[in-house]
């Protein structure tokens, strides 16, 4: 049971935007986030939280209590600190020059429609319903070879999506069963290595999950995109400051993403106690 609790961060992804040395300033650092809609996205990101917390009770402690649950849960994915701790990593490991130059390119039309349609796939998918379609068109994509699937594949290859979401997937996973240690989930102890192999043992769910989540999502934020605006934002991406921002970006929801699982983890194994899970 746990296993399949842990399989489901995989859909907690970090977004997949494109991406330093000097710290920008603030205030670019501002207007970048705000062009990328990062204000939008952790708000989307509260609700995917709150509905994964909700979950998470029903599959590991379903007998408690949902109300104080869900306070904890909607504490954990505050907005204003998950915002605070993307747009520290923007401002760390971004120049001003660079910063300058992803504002450009996302002001401009095209990079205004990638984000809108990002946000709206992204938003979309918080109903179930939307995303089992998703999954369907996915496969109909597939069995129709559809051109579109080779120019997401570039995409993903040139902003490395399969690696560093699994990387931040399989991280993520640890950071909740130590939390669940420091909660008391195992009363029996639980070693590092125990963690590290249980997770491990995960990696080729939790790979499919995120090659089919990516391929699905991003088939439905970039099939309205015309072929060669999907390939001028891959070229973006491929550029020395799309790669730089890319890099900040999940350093960033990677952080982010870790202390959150490391805090619901230790909250879960509270409930937990000695239960057999």
């Amino acid at each position: 049971m746990l296993r399949r609790a842990l399989l489901t961060l995989t859909l907690c992804l970090p977004f997949v935007w494109p991406g330093g040395a000097a710290m920008a300033e603030d205030t670019v650092v501002d207007r970048m986030a705000d062009v990328l809609g990062l204000p939008d996205l952790v708000a989307i990101m509260h609700e995917e939280g709150t509905s994964y917390g909700a979950g998470l009770r029903e599959e590991l402690f379903p007998g408690t209590s949902a109300g104080r649950w869900e306070a904890e849960v909607d504490a954990i994915y505050d907005i204003d600190r998950m915002e605070a701790v993307v747009r520290r990593a923007l401002a760390r490991d971004i120049t001003e020059a660079d910063a300058e130059t992803v504002i450009a390119f996302f002001e401009g039309p095209l990079g205004r429609r990638v984000v809108e349609l990002e946000l709206s796939a992204r938003r979309a998918l918080l109903d179930e319903d939307v995303e089992a379609a998703s999954r369907t068109a996915l496969e109909a994509r597939r069995a129709d070879d559809d051109p579109l699937l080779d120019r997401l594949e570039a995409f993903i290859s040139v902003n490395d999506l399969i690696e560093s979401n699994v990387v931040g997937a399989l991280n993520s996973n640890i950071a909740f069963y130590r939390g669940l240690a420091e909660g008391g989930a195992f009363p029996d102890g639980l070693t590092e290595t125990d963690i590290l192999e249980d997770v491990w043992r995960q990696e080729p769910e939790i790979r499919e999950e995120t090659v089919t989540w990516l391929y699905s999502y991003l088939g439905m934020a970039y099939d309205p995109l015309a072929p060669e605006d999907l390939e001028a934002y891959t070229a973006f991406s491929a550029s020395p400051e799309g790669r730089r921002l890319n890099r900040a970006l999940f350093a960033g929801f990677d952080e982010l993403f870790n202390a959150i699982s490391l805090a619901l983890g230790r909250a879960a194994g509270q409930y937990i106690g000695g239960q057999d899970l």
